[in-house]
């Protein structure tokens, strides 16, 4: 009887472990469970509803709005026609009055984005490397806070901020600043970069201060144990480390304000100009093709910008 038990016993260990002995494959679930655990067919699965959707929705939008510049306004209906021509885009690339909006559009975010560099530089640095580290955590929350109230809350806020009394003082009361120092910019080109600045700050500290954070104090102490006084410490050392945090910064808010048209026509009662201010009153006239053509402004500046910003570095910060 143990003879044959011992028998069968090898027999089965044998077809176990011969090459060519079939084998029970795994389940299918099991199958798709080990699938998934692969990085690119997990990452896929998870990527591609939301860019199928961003595709679909927001660039197929755009090249329909893109395409309407190309075609003639019926005079009749105020609606796009079939006929193609080229005199929308002549208007909005050639005309001077156009081109002087798209400057000034232009020197503004530049100016908006100078600004919050100028201010987010020296702050991250006394929040970095001043503060103690449990002190930090609080403050970079406050960085965040102006995000949490509305934007048209802001707006106006801004707006009862810069107001100008009368110049006899009987008319009307000043606002916060004229009342508080005795003087204010009033409603113009600084209202509008200053609540620009105001708005898109944040934008800026953020990934500067993750600049800062990666500055290593070594090539600090080694620069002041050379001999070097802090503004060349600050110039040759850390502002080459910090370049690519705040042209990272400058994305946002260089293409914020370029296509901003609420602040300009809140903070300056419609004296300044924009390109979407541009775009609202050609869509308002109505016009779409022109508007349409109008549009074309902003991409193109955007995507040189970011070619500029790119060869900066600044992707790998943002």
């Amino acid at each position: 009887m143990g003879q044959r038990l011992d028998e069968a016993a090898r027999l089965s260990y044998d077809e176990a472990v011969l090459p060519g002995a079939p084998t029970p494959g795994p389940r299918a679930g099991a199958r798709l469970s080990r699938a998934f655990t692969r990085r690119w067919l997990a990452l896929g699965s998870l990527l591609t509803p939301p860019v199928a959707w961003l595709v679909v929705i927001y660039i197929g939008s755009l090249l329909a709005l893109v395409a309407v510049a190309f075609f003639r306004l019926d005079g009749r209906t105020q609606r796009p026609t079939t006929s193609p021509t080229l005199d929308n885009l002549r208007q909005a690339f050639t005309v001077g009055t156009y081109l002087r909006v798209v400057g000034q559009s232009v020197l503004a975010a530049v100016a908006v984005t100078l600004l919050s560099a100028m201010i987010a530089v020296p702050v991250t640095f006394c929040v970095a490397r001043i503060l103690p580290r449990w002190m930090r955590r609080g403050v970079v929350v406050a960085f965040l806070l102006p995000l949490w109230a509305g934007y048209l809350v802001k707006a106006y806020a801004w707006k009862a901020m810069l107001r100008q009394g009368s110049k006899f003082g009987v008319d009307k009361a000043g606002g916060f600043l004229e009342s508080t120092f005795g003087w204010s910019p009033g409603f113009g080109w600084l209202a509008v970069i200053l609540s620009l600045t105001y708005l898109w700050l944040p934008y800026m500290l953020l990934p500067v201060y993750t600049g800062m954070e990666r500055l290593p104090n070594s090539l600090i102490e080694a620069s002041g144990d050379l001999g070097a006084k802090p503004w060349r410490t600050f110039r040759d050392v850390a502002l080459p480390v910090l370049l690519p945090s705040i042209a990272a910064g400058s994305i946002f808010t260089f293409s914020l304000s370029l296509g901003d048209y609420i602040i300009p026509a809140v903070v300056t009662e419609r004296k300044v100009l924009m390109i979407g201010n541009l775009v609202e009153r050609t869509l308002l006239a109505p016009n779409q093709p022109l508007a349409a053509a109008f549009t074309l402004w902003p991409l193109l500046i955007i995507v040189a910008y970011l070619l500029a910003m790119r060869a900066a570095g600044a992707f790998e910060n943002v």
